[in-house]
């Protein structure tokens, strides 16, 4: 296994990467991240501070006879996604990621990566360090705990940037460019619940598992029609309530608000005459279920397994409410762009199951590049869960970011990438949270583009970013920042 990350080209690039995956920096524990930013800034003797929603802003003169360009804010966001297989021993708080060469990729074992962002932070910090390129005036945002709701780029303060034209570098397709992406909102639902105790003789406690899915990013992914575990436990429990006697005590599904559920398990009562009928039920969904689900998820596996019977349980008359709720609850896409063929217009992600011992959690993000159809779902979604005995509530939104395909930039780019490679660019939007739009509410006017190298599978611990990739994206970057537009004289 080849761990040296430093022996990739561009240089910089890796050897800030190599530092960056031994930094932990889950959202809302990126203090180490910054710290080393801030110590890099200042050895580096370059203008820097972090503000009060803990971004780092960081700035860069222009190089001589560039100084009447167009001033570039250079963005990446400082967190990462903490995401593992099940047997793997991990702390993300404390520990480095093991990241290592695999061919043609870098990757990470049995975690996530972390390349999203932190290609776009080392990539932004090579071209601080490096006094060679060509540019004009650099300013560099990197903001906090995106991953989780965006908090960095909300408490952005007005007036702090100065630049006309801001680069995000947090896509993940090489050779295309975005210029627009999905606004969001998070819907957050309980169901509160008496807890009962669980019978004392007459039933066998089981755990029922579902897993063996690919997960992945809610917004990028969600248009391969990838299976929810969410859905699929909860589908089953419904489809055998009328032939076995199951109890429910308690439930874990999914993860991140951010990533589509891979794992969800349920701890479970069932009668001691009504096991082997369930068990068998059991392994008839599995193979339903790899059936619809041919050709995108062929490892699920369904599994029933004995464990420690529990005190308590769900009230019945609650577990029953909620078994309907979920199965009910708006999942996958929910309809496609007519302007831009190919990409999600709305859609919505049941991300979290969880149950405490009083109350059932669930956590769903919502996506749509029409802020109207992203309210209407979350009515939706709230309308359900109310006539199912639960309370929603609705935060967290944001909108999204509107194509500007006159954009100074986005010319200036096209131009670049076709001189670099011979080609031109795909020009589109992406179904995800870009920070674009908040930073465009504070910062009207401002020219933006976002781009990156090409990241297979992030918020997943399949997680690789494709080496040639970065080297390309980099290149792009480097031509693209010696070529900004001139400055328009008043």
């Amino acid at each position: 296994m080849d761990k040296n990350l430093t022996a990739l080209k561009p240089a910089l690039v890796w050897k800030h990467f190599a530092q960056i995956v031994r930094i932990p920096r889950p959202s809302h524990h990126e203090e180490r991240i910054r710290r080393y930013i801030l110590d890099f800034a200042a050895a580096h003797g370059l203008e820097c501070r972090e503000d009060g929603a803990h971004n780092v802003y960081v700035r860069k003169p222009a190089s001589p006879g560039m100084e009447n360009r167009k001033g570039v804010v250079l963005q990446a966001h400082l967190d990462m996604v903490p995401q593992k297989n099940n047997d793997k021993m991990f702390d993300f708080e404390n520990d480095p990621i093991d990241a290592y060469v695999d061919g043609a990729w870098v990757t990470a074992d049995g975690t996530t990566l972390g390349a999203d962002n932190g290609i776009g932070v080392a990539s932004i910090l090579a071209v601080l360090e490096d006094d060679t390129l060509v540019h004009g005036p650099l300013e560099a945002l990197f903001t906090a705990t995106e991953e989780t709701g965006m908090d960095g780029a909300f408490g952005l303060e007005p007036g702090l940037l100065q630049g006309e034209i801001l680069l995000n570098l947090d896509s993940e397709t090489e050779g295309e460019l975005y210029v627009g992406c999905a606004g969001g909102l998070d819907a957050n639902v309980a169901f509160d619940y008496a807890a009962e105790r669980t019978p004392e003789s007459g039933y066998k406690a089981v755990r029922l598992t579902v897993k063996g899915l690919k997960g992945g990013h809610s917004g990028i992914q969600i248009v391969c029609q990838r299976a929810n575990a969410n859905k699929l436990l909860f589908r089953f429990l419904r489809s055998v309530r009328t032939t076995c006697d199951v109890l429910l005590c308690a439930v874990d599904g999914g993860g991140l608000r951010n990533a589509i559920p891979r794992e969800a398990e349920a701890t479970l009562m069932v009668a001691d005459a009504d096991y082997d009928r369930f068990a068998a039920a059991a392994a008839v969904f599995e193979r339903t279920v790899r059936a619809e689900f041919a050709g995108i998820e062929d490892s699920i596996a369904v599994a029933v397994a004995p464990c420690d019977a529990p005190q308590q349980m769900i009230a019945p008359e609650t577990a029953g409410r909620l078994i309907d709720a979920v199965v009910a609850f708006p999942d996958g896409v929910r309809r496609m762009s007519v302007s831009m063929p190919g990409l999600v217009q709305t859609s919505s992600n049941l991300a979290r199951v969880v149950s405490d011992g009083a109350t059932v959690r669930m956590q769903c993000l919502l996506r749509s590049s029409v802020n109207s159809e992203k309210e209407e779902l979350g009515d939706a979604i709230a309308a359900v869960v109310e006539l199912a005995g639960g309370r929603t509530e609705l935060t967290g939104s944001y909108d999204g970011w509107n194509p500007d395909m006159a954009s100074p930039i986005l010319a200036a780019m096209r131009s670049s990438y076709a001189a670099l490679y011979g080609t031109e660019p795909a020009v589109t939007a992406i179904h995800a949270g870009l920070e674009c739009g908040i930073i465009g509410g504070k910062y009207p006017g401002m020219d933006m583009i976002s781009f990156g190298p090409t990241i297979c599978y992030p918020h997943s611990p399949d997680e690789k970013v494709e080496i040639a990739s970065v080297g390309k994206f980099y290149d792009f970057l480097v031509h693209t920042l010696a070529n900004v537009p001139e400055k328009q004289s008043v």
